[in-house]
């Protein structure tokens, strides 16, 4: 069964029936949450620990949640701003992050996230040389289906900012795709 964010909110709200709502939420929204955080840190391990600072953050501010978008949309921008957030706390540990796009370009296409057809495993090369503000747009816009002004309440920019973003993304992308 499906719940609407009211009936979510409700049972969470509740002492009685916190657990279970949170359960309900947990099944709705995780699996969509993690993807998103995915393409954004592009390791699993890294990815599955990020799922759960969400998650803890989520459980402990929900009674703050006012309503104001959708319970998904605050979902997914605590999630962004998490993943974010652990990938400037690797850059001070690990110094600039070129490594990973090094690695990723390096990759072999045998790689866990690199499966499937060649188009895709050139896809995710070429996510993976786009500067963060691009990479984020295109992501949201292009995996997620989410609208500019959602992406732009997310991400805390204009919506010209960011269609300027998704727009020089797909650019690159293009000019990536068809080089090879």
């Amino acid at each position: 069964m499906i719940y609407t964010d009211d009936q979510i909110i409700e049972l969470c709200r509740s002492s009685r029936t916190r657990e279970r709502g949170f359960r309900i939420l947990l099944s709705q929204y995780k699996e969509r949450i993690y993807w998103h955080i995915r393409r954004i840190l592009y390791d699993h391990d890294d990815a599955n620990d990020v799922v759960q600072n969400v998650f803890i953050k989520v459980w402990k501010s929900l009674d703050s949640f006012r309503g104001d978008s959708k319970l998904y949309s605050w979902i997914y921008r605590i999630a962004t701003n998490e993943s974010l957030n652990y990938i400037r706390k690797m850059k001070k540990h690990k110094g600039t992050s070129i490594d990973d796009v090094e690695f990723l370009l390096s990759a072999p296409d045998t790689n866990e996230l690199m499966t499937g057809d060649v188009i895709e495993q050139k896809l995710y090369k070429a996510l993976a040389t786009l500067p963060e503000k691009q990479r984020l747009a295109f992501n949201m816009k292009y995996f997620d289906h989410l609208k500019y002004k959602e992406i732009a309440a997310i991400l805390g920019v204009s919506e010209g900012t960011l269609k300027a973003n998704y727009f020089h993304a797909v650019r690159k992308i293009e000019k990536l795709l068809t080089d090879d």
